[in-house]
């Protein structure tokens, strides 16, 4: 199963890749941009998660993953796989190694049409941030030993993101990170508390002091008054 060269993408997917650019071959490689519709799921900071839904972006406009959330990202190009060849994708290593990964499918069959869906997941610790029309992915071609019946049917391509895919991971993900910045709030909020108890026993603790320092000077003045009167002795000048 040999891969297609630089200079056999260069010659065949001005017919497979559209729109096509000669540019966007990166050694035996075709790169692909990321395009209009997008889906990523919400985090905590959204009000209300049942709500979010898929977004059609804008020329160039930006978005971010935030951290350990998922996300549908559609390609800007249509691509096809011919019946005599299978393609192989991947996300750009720049990005893999902020954390982005792909947990979708790491092939496309011969006889697919349409753009591409990945399904991604940012698992590093900081929101990482893209945009539309910018390169991305990585998609390879290899030839079959031979023309294929098992292949994808035209009307098999994507044609958007669909909502049983967005009903699958609409709500919050907890993620690492979120479960650590929920635990750190935690941490705080009975690191306050205590702080507060502890200034309430405080004051308390004065308040009894000053209490039992005014309840024994009263009860020696009317012990030694008691003690005089019982003595017939004159009392204190």
């Amino acid at each position: 199963m040999p891969f297609w060269s630089g200079e056999t993408l260069e010659e065949r997917l001005i017919d497979l890749i559209d729109p096509f650019e000669r540019r966007a071959i990166d050694c035996a490689a075709y790169t692909l941009r990321i395009g209009r519709e997008i889906y990523v799921s919400p985090d905590r900071e959204i009000p209300d998660p049942s709500r979010h839904t898929k977004r059609t972006l804008a020329e160039g406009e930006g978005f971010t993953i935030p951290p350990g959330q998922f996300g549908f990202l559609s390609t800007a190009e249509r691509v096809k796989v011919p019946d005599n060849a299978l393609a192989f994708i991947s996300i750009k290593a720049r990005q893999k190694f902020s954390g982005l990964i792909n947990i979708s499918g790491f092939h496309v069959d011969p006889g697919y049409e349409g753009a591409l869906l990945f399904s991604v997941m940012n698992a590093g610790p900081k929101p990482l941030h893209l945009a539309q029309g910018q390169p991305l992915f990585l998609i390879w071609y290899a030839d079959l030993d031979r023309l294929t019946e098992r292949k994808k049917r035209p009307e098999d391509g994507f044609d958007g993101i669909e909502p049983d895919q967005i009903n699958k991971i609409s709500g919050e993900i907890l993620s690492l990170q979120s479960l650590s910045d929920k635990l750190r709030t935690l941490e705080q909020d009975i690191q306050r508390q205590l702080e507060s108890q502890n200034s309430k026993i405080s004051n308390l603790k004065l308040l009894v002091n000053i209490f039992l320092t005014v309840a024994t000077a009263i009860g020696g003045g009317l012990i030694v008054w008691a003690v005089t009167e019982w003595m017939g002795l004159p009392p204190n000048p």
